[in-house]
C-alpha cells in the first residue's frame, strides 16, 4: 500500500531528524538585540544539495556555499541575519570563509563541510569579529531541541519563522525530515528563497539528492513572488546523514520518489509560508493558471498577474477590478484568446467570451475581504497547469521598505 505523505500538524523543523542539532543565539549583530546568529550541526556526515540565487549580484556566502555542496558533503550550517555580506568585494568573501573556518575549527571538521548563510543589509561588511567571538558559545549551546531558536535567528522583516516536518518509512526505517526557512521581501525567487534549510536521516547519494531539490524547487520556492525582486543571497539547502540506517537511495526506484514527494510537501508548504507573510501582506493569493500550451506559458502567466502592482493593490482594497487581471494575463506573451479565456476569483466566474460575466456581487465582495483568495485563470490553449503563491501589495509594504535602511 503506497504511503501517503502528510506535514506534521506541529513541526519539528531542522532537529526532528535522527543526529541533527541546531541552536540560534543573540551574537549582537541586530541593532535589535533579537537572534541573529543560527547553527545546525550533525556529528555523522551529510551528503549535502544546494540552490542559489541566479542574481548575478551573489552574496560572498553563496560563493562559500556552493564550494561545499561541490563536495557532496557537509557537517554543518552557520547563518546569520543582520548583514547579507552582498557586495562587500574581496573582505566580504574573506570573512565568509572565516566564518567556516572558525566554525569548522569549533566542531572539529573541515572549513569544506561548512554551509554559511547571510541575510539583511546590502553593502554593509560582515562583523565577523562578533561572530568569530560567539560562535564558541553557539557550537557549546547547541541541542537537540534548537530547531525554534534557529528559526528566529534567521529572520530579517519576517513576522514569524518558516517551519515545516514530516515523517515516512523506506526500507523498513522510519525517516523524519524538518525545515525552517526565512523570507519576507526581495521575494521572487528562481532558485529558491531567501534562506532555507532542510533535513533528513535519510541515506541518499549527493547526485540524488540533488536532482530531487532541483525538481522540488522548480514546482514550490521558484513559484513565489512578493515584490518582484531577487534576492543577493538565496539558497535552499539540503543535509541528509543517513542515520536512519536505510539502504542507501542511489537509483531512480520507489523510495527516491516517496522522498522526493516528502521534500515537495515540505517546500511547497514553505514556500506558502513565506508568500503569505510577504513584507506588509494582508491577503494570500493562489493563482491557478490551467489549460496552458506547456509549464512555462502556464507559470508565465501566473508570475506576470501576480507581479502586477495594479492587480496586487486591488485586491488589498479588496475591489474585483478583473481588469486588471485579465490585462496582466494578456501580456504576459503566453499563447492567450480573450474570446476563450475564463477568469474566475474564488469560484466565481467573472470574465468569459471576451468580456466581463454576471456574478452575485455579495458573494465576490466576501471572498474579496477574506485573508485567502484563489484566482483561476483557465486559457483553454492545452492541458498544462501551474500554481503561483503571492501576496497584495500594501502601505504598510511601502513603509517597511521605506525605512529599512535607517
Amino acid at each position: 500500500m503506497k504511503q501517503t505523505i502528510t506535514l506534521d500538524t506541529i513541526s519539528q523543523g531542522v532537529t526532528y531528524a535522527k543526529g541533527f542539532q541546531a541552536i540560534g543565539i543573540q551574537a549582537g549583530l541586530k541593532k535589535s538585540g533579537k537572534h541573529d546568529l543560527a547553527l545546525i550541526y550533525t556529528a555523522k556526515k551529510a551528503a549535502v544539495a544546494g540552490t542559489f540565487t541566479q542574481n548575478k549580484v551573489a552574496a560572498a556566502p553563496v560563493y562559500v556555499s556552493k564550494e561545499t555542496v561541490a563536495t557532496g558533503t557537509a557537517h554543518a550550517i552557520i547563518s546569520n541575519a543582520g548583514c547579507a555580506n552582498a557586495c562587500t568585494g574581496a573582505q566580504g568573501l574573506a570573512d565568509a570563509h572565516t566564518m567556516a573556518k572558525a566554525t569548522a575549527a569549533a566542531l572539529h571538521c573541515e572549513p569544506q563541510d561548512i554551509i554559511v548563510g547571510s541575510t539583511g543589509i546590502i553593502g554593509q561588511q560582515l562583523p565577523i569579529q562578533d561572530i568569530t567571538k560567539a560562535i564558541p558559545t553557539l557550537v557549546d549551546s547547541l541541542t537537540f531541541d534548537g530547531s525554534e531558536l534557529a528559526g528566529k535567528a534567521i529572520l530579517t522583516t519576517d513576522t514569524y519563522s518558516k517551519t515545516a516536518s514530516t515523517h515516512f518509512t523506506i526500507d523498513g526505517k522510519d525517516i523524519h525530515m524538518g525545515a525552517i526557512a526565512k523570507g519576507s521581501g526581495m521575494i521572487r525567487p528562481n532558485m529558491a528563497t531567501m534562506l532555507c534549510y532542510i533535513t533528513t536521516d535519510l541515506a541518499i547519494t549527493p547526485t540524488l539528492l540533488q536532482k530531487a531539490l532541483h525538481a522540488c524547487v522548480a514546482k514550490s520556492f521558484n513559484m513565489i513572488s512578493v515584490d518582484g525582486d531577487m534576492s543577493t543571497n538565496d539558497m535552499a539547502i539540503i543535509l541528509t546523514n543517513g542515520a536512519a540506517e536505510n539502504t542507501v537511495i542511489d537509483t531512480e526506484n520507489e523510495d527516491f520518489y516517496l522522498f522526493q514527494e516528502a521534500l515537495m510537501a515540505i517546500t511547497v508548504s514553505l514556500a506558502k509560508q513565506i508568500a503569505a507573510d510577504g513584507e506588509g501582506a494582508s491577503k494570500f493569493i493562489t493563482i491557478n493558471v490551467e489549460g496552458a500550451t506547456d509549464f512555462e506559458n502556464a507559470k508565465l502567466v501566473g508570475m506576470t498577474i501576480a507581479n502586477s502592482p495594479l492587480v496586487k493593490t486591488a485586491f488589498f482594497g479588496e475591489d474585483p477590478n478583473w481588469g486588471r487581471l485579465i490585462c496582466a494575463a494578456g501580456y504576459a506573451g503566453a499563447p492567450m484568446n480573450p474570446d476563450t479565456t475564463v477568469l474566475k476569483i474564488g469560484g466565481i466566474t467573472i470574465f468569459k467570451n471576451g468580456m466581463g460575466a454576471v456574478y452575485n456581487e455579495k458573494a465576490l465582495k466576501d471572498i474579496m475581504s477574506s485573508h485567502d483568495i484563489t484566482v483561476t485563470v483557465e486559457l483553454n490553449e492545452g492541458d498544462a497547469n501551474a500554481t503561483v503563491w503571492t501576496c497584495d501589495l500594501t502601505y504598510d509594504y511601502v513603509k517597511i521598505n521605506g525605512e529599512y535602511h535607517t
